[in-house]
């Protein structure tokens, strides 16, 4: 099984891909956790990192050929802004929430000022808009890969896997739902 979370900075991606990966004994493969990891590597905060993928896209290409290789030994939840995009997936599935709630949950997470996540979380987000428009032709706003969108904004990160996994049975059963054609 192959599964992709995906969703803007903030909408819940890695605590939802985590469970699901418990929930079905699955790899977890983040590709914020690797963008992270980089931007901590160069002593870079993840604005700084982002500004320099903008002018460096084989930073982004990498990252994303990295999931990709991982993902293709199958049995995962690859979590990623891109993920629904670039990888063959049994099932793809969206987050999403208010600019203003994820950055409430990034200020939480991180230990910043509300005020303080939400220019971050603006700021990169315009950056990932523009690079993945520029690198792949994808518009990050253009919801048609995925099976299922979900507002994380309205049940808890327990609702949302329940939610995903009745759907997941239904699928699993052979009831057709939604899209189930990836979209390249």
């Amino acid at each position: 099984m192959i599964l992709t979370v995906s969703g803007f900075i903030g909408s819940g991606k890695t605590t939802v891909a985590r469970a699901l990966a418990e929930r079905y004994n699955l790899k977890h493969i983040s590709a914020g956790v690797v963008f992270r990891e980089l931007a901590k590597k160069k002593g870079l905060s993840l604005q700084e990192f982002s500004a320099l993928a903008e002018r460096n896209p084989t930073i982004d290409r990498e990252i994303d050929d990295l999931q990709r290789e991982k993902a293709s030994k199958g049995n995962v939840v690859a979590e990623g802004r891109l993920s629904g995009w670039l990888l063959q997936a049994d099932f793809k599935i969206w987050l999403e929430a208010s600019l203003e709630t994820r950055a409430r949950r990034v200020a939480t997470r991180e230990g910043k000022s509300y005020e303080a996540a939400m220019e971050e979380t603006r700021t990169r987000e315009e950056s990932e808009l523009k690079r993945y428009k520029e690198i792949y032709g994808i518009d990050l706003r253009d919801l048609s890969p995925y099976n299922i969108v979900i507002d994380t904004e309205i049940w808890s990160a327990t609702e949302v896997v329940d939610l995903i996994t009745s759907v997941i049975s239904l699928i699993e059963r052979g009831e057709k739902i939604g899209r189930t054609k990836a979209h390249n």
